[in-house]
């Protein structure tokens, strides 16, 4: 599934807009204040989970499970003066607004209910969310009458396009996530860049690269340098969770300088491995020309991991490690993002926390603020990690939701230096979560058949206990036989037996198999 910035299509906020926003922008200091300090104090959050979407999701219900994925932020409601105003295309059914009610721990639902804004475009197309909005001023004037108080209210988007920015400049409030201005800190490009001059270890490559014969290049000379390289990815600048990646064999070539080097090169281009089904070497050579890519030295060992740090900049600057993860990949190449085991490897945990809070530091010094992520390969050799950056994520992602929903249930919190979460009654708690628990046999379920079932198999998470699993992205259900889970333990075998057993119930009551 790959996520585009959009960025390409939207031409530039005109200067006196960026001014404007940047004195939005302002209002999330003092609001930011009262948020950490006192959550009794009236407030306001707009969620516009848009994506800005190139031609990857082909499906109104991927989009609105996508939007969906978000729903976690419902648990904002826990605060009593909090109002929350949840935007998605189409209109969410009432018995999942229920289901995230429900676990919100020491709050009457009919309370939370009754702050609780749900409006809709009601546009089942594939457009980004945004721009459904942008397109229909009375919706967007409806939102804003919603809002109590624009100086104690904020959206929160997904990613951050000038689509976004826009919005929050139309509803007249501040937006929480990086400007769009730092978009090529962002791109594959831009992180080799901020890698190289933070001192993060990164893999060999090299980057702006806009054309097959620069791209030869760039391979030559990376073949000069460490003839033993094996494999080599090619990523265009944007592109998520594998989309735009292609892998190069360079195994059994002639050796570095040979006469013969190039054109068996130029072979081996031609039979690159795309992570995206049905895209062609001419139409990823378009894009490349378009974007610009990376090339890198893929790093292999007999024992490696895909990890990633989350941090994000307050309003005030500060820099803050909320977590870690162990990405779970699949795809053709092992570079599509399934899902996540939290917390990372504590072997590992620790030093790509230190290798990430570098770039966590630059981000803040340039003025970057919001979630973001790093996403790490780490290899072990001779007894010893050694970590390797590979990208930043400007944006929230895949591991944003569960993480948050378990700090949100539990009131638990993340030690990056011992990679260690505890809840308040001592217990560490682990979890493993994915978006792509699907199987053909699934579309004949409803929501309410899945909560019949880990109701009577009691799966369901369980505040007494704060184990169990927790859905995401259930409208996905009917038509894709696809939805997310959580499933949270007091260790991480047992997150991962009730991860296995929810697979296994669901299988077993719907004779299906979970691919």
């Amino acid at each position: 599934m790959g996520f585009n910035n959009g960025l390409m299509s939207e031409g530039k906020i005109a200067p006196d807009s960026q001014e404007e926003f940047d004195e939005l922008q302002k209002k999330l200091v003092p609001l930011w204040k009262s948020i950490e300090h006192l959550n009794q104090d009236p407030q306001t959050v707009v969620v516009v989970p848009s994506m800005s979407i190139d031609d990857a999701i082909s499906s109104g219900a991927v989009m609105q499970a996508y939007e969906e994925r978000f729903l976690f932020l419902l648990l904002l409601l826990r605060q009593p003066r909090a109002r929350l105003i949840y935007v998605t295309s189409q209109t969410i059914l009432p018995n999942i607004i229920d289901y995230y009610l429900d676990l919100l721990p020491g709050v009457i639902s009919s309370h939370a209910r009754q702050r609780l804004f749900l409006p809709s475009p009601m546009d089942g197309s594939v457009r980004p969310l945004s721009d459904k909005l942008l397109a229909r001023p009375r919706l967007i004037e409806r939102i804003r009458s919603l809002i109590m108080d624009p100086d104690r209210a904020h959206l929160v988007p997904f990613n951050t396009t000038n689509r976004e920015k826009e919005l929050a400049l139309r509803l007249g409030i501040p937006m929480y996530g990086a400007d769009p201005k730092f978009f090529p800190m962002g791109t594959k490009s831009g992180c080799r860049k901020i890698f190289t001059e933070e001192n993060v270890p990164h893999p060999l490559g090299h980057e702006d690269i806009g054309s097959e014969e620069e791209l030869l290049n760039a391979i030559t000379q990376m073949r000069a340098r460490k003839p033993s390289i094996e494999q080599v990815m090619v990523k265009l600048n944007e592109g998520v969770s594998g989309e735009g990646n292609a892998i190069v064999d360079l195994n059994a070539l002639p050796v570095p300088g040979s006469s013969k080097e190039v054109a068996m090169l130029q072979e081996r281009l031609r039979s690159m491995q795309f992570e995206l089904e049905g895209v062609t070497y001419d139409s990823y050579m378009s894009k490349l020309q378009e974007r610009k890519a990376v090339v890198e030295e893929r790093i292999m060992g007999e024992e490696f991991r895909s990890p990633s740090v989350q941090l994000r900049v307050t309003p005030l600057g500060a820099v803050e490690l909320l977590s870690t993860h162990d990405q779970l990949l699949g795809g053709p190449s092992g570079q599509s993002y399934l899902g996540c085991v939290f917390p990372a490897d504590t072997g590992y945990a620790a030093l790509i926390t230190r290798e990430a809070a570098k770039v966590g530091r630059r981000l803040a010094k340039e003025g970057v603020i919001g979630r973001f992520a790093l996403d790490f390969v780490v290899l072990r050799s001779n007894g010893k990690w050694e970590p390797y950056a590979i990208e930043i994520n400007l944006r929230k992602g895949g591991t944003t939701h569960p993480f948050l929903t378990l700090q949100f249930l539990t009131d638990g919190t993340y030690d990056p230096d011992t990679a260690i979460f505890t809840a308040p009654n001592g217990r560490q708690k682990f979890f493993v979560a994915s978006d792509h628990v699907e199987s053909p046999q699934y579309r004949t379920l409803t929501p309410d058949d899945l909560f019949d079932i880990v109701v009577r198999h009691n799966l369901h998470f369980g505040q007494t206990r704060q184990t169990g699993v927790l859905f995401h992205m259930m409208s996905a259900l009917g038509e894709l036989g696809r939805m997310g889970l959580t499933a949270v333990g007091n260790s991480h075998e047992e997150a991962k037996a009730t991860y296995d057993r929810a697979i296994a119930v669901l299988n077993e009551e719907t004779g299906g198999e979970a691919q």
